[in-house]
Parts: structure tokens; sequence; C-alpha cells
């Protein structure tokens, strides 16, 4: 029996009109969901207030029966979920089933926060007993993007929902389906208690209406700086803890010594993996002066040779752009950039949304594609000649997401990544990596530090309550 079924997607319960589903590779409906409000959001939100207060007294082994359930879910329905994440999203197969595995992992790690030890016992001046304690904050917001969308959400929802919280996501609604109705889905099937999780898809309006809502303390939004920007104010003006996992500009350092065989297979992947729409995209290739010729033919032989078009229908290397917008983004940053004197070395051409893998060589700071975040398949080439200048053009910008350096001595590798300030850093490795158990997350513009992953979880998600118990009333002078 189908997990999904699309008869069920229009809610008369909410008020934001309706949303048709489409498939970007081909522009064809998949289906219809009922947006929200920001009434809708309110409503939503004192519902999970109401379910969440019995569901932080289970006892932890309910909890994370449920979460575990979940994981199973995501694997047994995963040839249905699959097809979901490739014709709403634009994903190849691949992807779609790595965004699969990440999600149960997420579940199976959040099933294991809900027994983490709640607290520590502390020293204390008086006679009684002191100890702190996690608790649940209550209802959590998620807000996710379009591009990962069920990891995106997943790697909230699911934390938040162990350690005693209701949820009320937000995903994008050009991926409603694999980024929210998938989720409610699963968890339902899963055992999760009616009214702990609400799945509203919805535009800026139903996202400034959950950044504002009283009942929500806590937001984690994925998305691009400039909203990210914009929610982190909102939050500050309603004293607001939020969680901000925002764009990037990752730069993957060459060295001289590298293994120029080995690295243009990592280089491609790291610029053109789901058609660069991936905040941790390689954006910038930093390459030894003594590799940039070759770099740049080789690569550019690399981006010719990938097969672009309908991932549900063809096998292929890259999927659809997103929409027209996103293309015609990623198509303006192009134009202005070889306008601006770099060198169009491969793509450049679209077909519909369907965008050729782009090299561009002779960048420099005054390049809009080298300078700005592309969120496209279009991979920028500079040439450095010491490792003291590959460290300042890393260094450079105002994101700190990922970094990747190649070289063979990865001595010499750890030591230039940590002259970069980055979140996250991968020797011999591209930028876009992924994993349930690691802390994930960036600096400055690129969001507001490590958040995803174990410990980072437990205190994104919960308040540090101090308690002390006597075994009489205290007394006091007066």
């Amino acid at each position: 029996m189908p997990l999904l079924d699309p008869e069920n997607w229009q809610s008369h319960n909410l008020a934001g009109g309706e949303y048709a589903v489409t498939e970007p590779a081909t522009g064809d409906p998949l289906g219809t969901v009922t947006l929200a409000s920001a009434e809708d959001v309110t409503a939503a939100a004192g519902a999970a207030r109401a379910a969440q207060a019995e569901w932080a007294r289970a006892p932890h082994f309910v909890r994370a029966a449920v979460l575990r359930k979940a994981g199973d879910l995501f694997t047994a329905h995963a040839d249905e979920l699959r097809d979901w994440i490739v014709r709403e999203s634009g994903s190849i197969p691949g992807k779609a089933d790595f965004e699969l595995h990440v999600a149960a992992q997420e579940c199976y790690e959040a099933a294991a926060l809900a027994s983490r030890p709640a607290g520590q016992v502390l020293p204390s001046e008086a006679a009684r007993l002191s100890y702190t304690r996690r608790v649940p904050v209550g209802v959590v917001g998620v807000i996710s993007p379009f591009n990962a969308p069920l990891i995106l959400s997943i790697r909230s929802v699911a934390p938040a929902l162990a350690l005693g919280n209701g949820v009320v996501l937000k995903p994008d609604p050009r991926t409603a389906v694999c980024g929210g109705l998938a989720l409610a889905a699963v968890f339902a099937e899963a055992g999760l208690p009616e009214g702990l999780l609400h799945v509203l898809p919805g535009g800026p309006e139903a996202g400034q209406a959950l950044v504002a809502e009283p009942q929500v303390p806590v937001i984690s939004f994925t998305g691009s700086t400039a909203a990210g920007r914009a929610v982190g104010e909102a939050a500050g003006r309603h004293l607001k803890r939020v969680h901000l996992e925002l764009g990037g500009n990752s730069a993957l350092i060459v060295l001289e010594d590298a293994d120029i065989d080995a690295v243009i297979s990592t280089a491609a992947w790291g610029s053109f993996f789901h058609q660069g729409q991936i905040c941790m995209t390689t954006g910038r290739h930093l390459v030894h002066a003594s590799l940039y010729e070759e770099y740049i033919e080789r690569l550019a032989a690399k981006a010719d040779s990938l097969a672009v078009g309908d991932p549900h229908r063809e096998h292929v290397h890259l999927g659809p752009i997103i929409d027209d917008a996103q293309l015609a983004k990623i198509h303006g940053l192009v134009e202005s950039s070889t306008a601006r004197g770099a060198k169009l070395a491969a793509g450049g051409t679209h077909d519909r949304l369907f965008y050729r893998p782009t090299v561009l060589a002779g960048v420099d700071d005054s390049t809009p594609a080298y300078a700005e975040e592309v969120f496209g398949p279009v991979a920028p080439v500079r040439s450095f000649n010491t490792v003291d200048e590959a460290a300042a053009l890393a260094s450079d910008g105002p994101y700190g997401l990922s970094l990747g350096v190649v070289t063979r001595d990865t001595a010499r590798g750890l030591d230039l990544a940590e002259r970069v300030p980055t979140g996250i850093v991968h020797i011999n490795d591209q930028t876009v990596n992924d994993e349930a158990v690691a802390p994930f997350g960036g600096i400055a513009a690129s969001g507001t530090g490590a958040r995803f992953g174990g410990e980072a979880n437990l205190e994104a998600f919960t308040d540090l309550r101090w308690t002390t118990v006597r075994g009489d009333v205290a007394g006091y002078p007066f």
C-alpha cells in the first residue's frame, strides 16, 4: 500500500490556497497541496504545544521506539519515496538514495538521544541536592528548503521529537511532498501520537508567522543567507533562539603535489552534484599554478562528458534546475562573468531547465560567479602560487561553510586548513559531505555554527534547568 496518496494532500484545515506540485524535468503536475496561512501556523503551534506535554513525560524508550520505527520505514518505503525525491526535486536516483539513507540514520541517531544523560549533579554550598537537567523547549519550528528536502527537514524534526518536543515543519512548497508530507506519513505510521508533528507547506508569510509565533521558542532554519538574516533579525526581536544553516561559496584547494588523475572526479562531484544546488557545493577551485592549465582542460572535458536530462526517465549525471527563477540566476551569473573577462571552458548553455555543467577559467575577485554563491553547476577555477596565497584566497569572502584540500601530504593539508575559517574541513575530498553522526554548520554568513549531530542537537532542542532539593525548608535571617 502506498505511503503517499495525492488525493489526501488538500487539507480543508489550511487556508493558504492550493499549490500545484510540478516535476521540474517535464513541467507536469504531480499533485496539489494546500498551503498554510499565518492563522494556520498559530493553530498548529497551539495543537503541538497541547500534545507535547504528554509526549515529554513519555518514557525515553517509548520515544526512541517511534524514532527507530520511522527509520525503518524510510528504508521499507524507499522505492516509493525515491521516485518522489527524483521527480519533485529533480534529483538523480543516487542522490535520492543518499537522502533516504541519511533520513533513516538521522532517526536512529535521534532515537539514541532520548536516553542520553539528561544533566549533571553539581556541588553545592548548602546541604541540598543540586543538579542540572535538559528539558524540552516545547515546540520547535523547522523551515526547510528545496534542494535536499528530506535531509534538511528530518535532521531537525527527528532530534526535536526524540527529545520530547512538538514540531511545526514548513517545507518549501516546491518540495512539499518529499520535504514535508513524506515525513508526516512516515511518523504517523511509526506511531507518533497525533498532534505532535504539523506539516505546513507555505511561502514567506507562513515562515514569518512561524518565526513570530510566541508558542514556538526555537526555530531551525535552513536556506539562503539573505533569508537567514531576515529570520535571525525577526527571531532576535522576539527573543527567540534560532539555528541558522545558510549559504556558502566553499573552496577546494589543489596543491602542487596533488594527484591530478584522482582530483578531477572529486572536483567535478563537488561542483556538479545535484546541479550544484547544495550549500556545500564547491564554488571556488583554487589550483596551484603548475597544475592550472591541465586542471582546466581536464575538468572541462569531464563536464562535457556528463549527461544532463530527466533523471526519472533517463540515466543521467545531472537533472533539472528546480525552476525558471533559479535558472535565470545561474545563467545571469555566468553571462556577467564572461562579460567581465572570464573564459567559458565548458558549458554555459541550457535546454529548458537542464543546465550544462560549466567551467570558468581566468576568474578573479571581480568575477560574479566566483565572488557570489551561484547555487548551480558552475566551477570557477583560479590559480595561486604559494600556500599563503591559497589560504588568503580561501579565507576571503563572507562565507565559512566547507573546505576541501587535496594534497599527498596530509599533515600539510591539515596545517593549511587551520588557516582558513570554516565550519567543515575535508582533506583529500571535495566540500560536499554529510553524516548523521557528525556536527554540521558554518560560520559567518554561512550560519550560526555547528548544530546538527549528537550533543549539538541536545543543546539545540532542550533548555538547561537548574534544580535543588532540600530535606527541610530553608531558613533565612528574616
